[in-house]
């Protein structure tokens, strides 16, 4: 073995991973959250610093994922991607894409290709790329949207002259923490300079010119909601108009974090103990989204760490007092209240007619009381894990709100995101998002409608 070989091996002895959730697969999503810390095995927020590109979650069948081609196009040799879509498949996986970069240094394994359609056609364009994913422009110039409800509106004809989108040729969008910094993908068939799309200049709120650009955040983003797209417009630093778009939901079980909820309105005996487990799992995994969007790394890694804890059979006493103990060290944090205060308010009446339920509705405000109820839903969940009465069958709250009306909880968030974004300053976008973490497992194909148009 010559140094060269040597040095390669012991730069991939901890690879950087790039993990990609997709609806449907929370379970398997956090299975890889938890191998990954236990191995130190450092995440990748972009495909060119990665060496695996870990798919949580089955592809789609009819090939409109082509996104995630785009990710996997974006990577360096060696690399190797691959897809788990079961729980208890992590490790293995891990272990097999693993075994695979380390064996050449000059090779690509795929082992999650691309799914032709029915008829047999490859689901690559016409030139041999991957077409148009979510925001990326067809061989016909058209958007390629969803036609299973997760679309989008390219907006008012008036608004669309010179504008030049940028889309996410890998999946990601633009990528910004908690102070605002991004950075966009574009798609190859953008005609613009460079590559870099290009803005119109037009009026803004405020009389001034300034440059009006569209910008698609997701589906890829690290800390953001699975199968989430955010369409933006901004003129400077100020979200103009924002609308939502969602990823198909491949499943049509119960949603990881309402299950306990779901199980006991079926007529099942589900102890309270678990289902307090399982919120309090919930909003750990929101928190832990929150602060590292937030900046925030260290406690956000513990929220994660109690998240695995609460869904495990860790004992609850000394699980429940560091519960408790990390919020209350949030809850005294002057910089993340600073941060994150008068961002994205939502008063309890207009959530109520949004049929926004649950934390958004209780906390009657914005961003940071928002997080307040999950601190506060977390002591009152950690207090419960000792408890084996029988969850009621008529208690239908579930982590993000009411299980027992017409649309799911999750509906609601979506609904009122796009108007707590517009006027809103693009360094605030992500901590508005992340404090209402629409679960979009939630949502059915019948009920995957969009929100509204940018």
């Amino acid at each position: 073995m010559d140094l060269r070989d040597r040095l390669r091996r012991a730069a991939l002895s901890r690879p950087g991973v790039m993990l990609v959730a997709l609806p449907g697969a929370t379970r398997v999503r956090l299975e890889l959250e938890a191998e990954l810390r236990c191995r130190g095995w450092p995440r990748s927020e972009s495909p060119a610093a990665a060496d695996l590109l870990v798919l949580a979650g089955e592809r789609d069948p009819l090939g409109e994922d082509s996104w995630l081609d785009g990710l996997w196009e974006g990577m360096p040799k060696p690399a190797v991607r691959l897809a788990v879509r079961h729980p208890g498949d992590a490790a293995a996986a891990l272990d097999t894409g693993h075994r695979l970069l380390r064996e050449d240094a000059g090779t690509r394994h795929d082992l999650a290709p691309a799914v032709p359609p029915p008829g047999g056609e490859s689901t690559a364009g016409r030139n041999g790329r991957p077409g148009g994913g979510p925001g990326e422009r067809t061989d016909d110039g058209a958007g390629g949207s969803h036609d299973d409800g997760g679309h989008h509106d390219d907006g008012d004809p008036d608004d669309r002259g010179g504008e030049q989108e940028s889309g996410h040729g890998d999946g990601s969008g633009g990528h910004g923490d908690g102070h605002g910094g991004h950075s966009s993908h574009e798609t190859p068939e953008m005609s613009a300079p460079a590559g870099l799309p290009m803005a119109e200049r037009a009026e803004d709120r405020d009389g001034l010119t300034l440059d009006r650009l569209r910008l698609p955040l997701g589906p890829a983003l690290p800390d953001w909601p699975a199968g989430l797209i955010l369409r933006l417009v901004l003129q400077g630093d100020v979200v103009q108009r924002a609308g939502t778009e969602t990823l198909p939901v491949r499943r049509r079980k119960d949603p990881f974090w309402d299950e306990p909820w779901l199980r006991a309105a079926r007529g099942e005996t589900v102890p309270r103990a678990e289902a307090a487990r399982r919120r309090c799992a919930a909003h750990l995994d929101s928190l832990g989204r929150f602060l590292a969007v937030a900046g925030w790394d260290d406690p956000a890694a513990r929220a994660r760490r109690l998240r695995d804890g609460a869904l495990s059979a860790e004992p609850g006493d000394r699980l429940g007092e560091d519960v408790v103990s990390l919020a209350r060290r949030v809850a005294r944090s002057r910089a993340l209240r600073l941060l994150t205060a008068g961002l994205g308010p939502l008063p309890a009446a207009e959530a109520r007619a949004a049929g926004v339920s649950g934390p958004a509705h209780t906390a009657d405000g914005d961003a940071y009381d928002r997080l307040l109820v999950w601190l506060d839903e977390l002591g009152r969940a950690a207090g419960q894990f000792g408890d084996e009465r029988p969850l009621a069958r008529e208690d239908r709250a579930g982590p993000r709100g009411t299980l027992d009306s017409a649309a799911p909880p999750s509906r609601g968030l979506l609904d009122v995101l796009p108007g707590l974004l517009s006027g809103a300053e693009f360094a605030g976008a992500r901590i508005v998002v992340a404090s209402l973490d629409p679960d979009i497992d939630e949502l059915t194909a019948a009920d995957r409608r969009e929100a509204a148009g940018v």
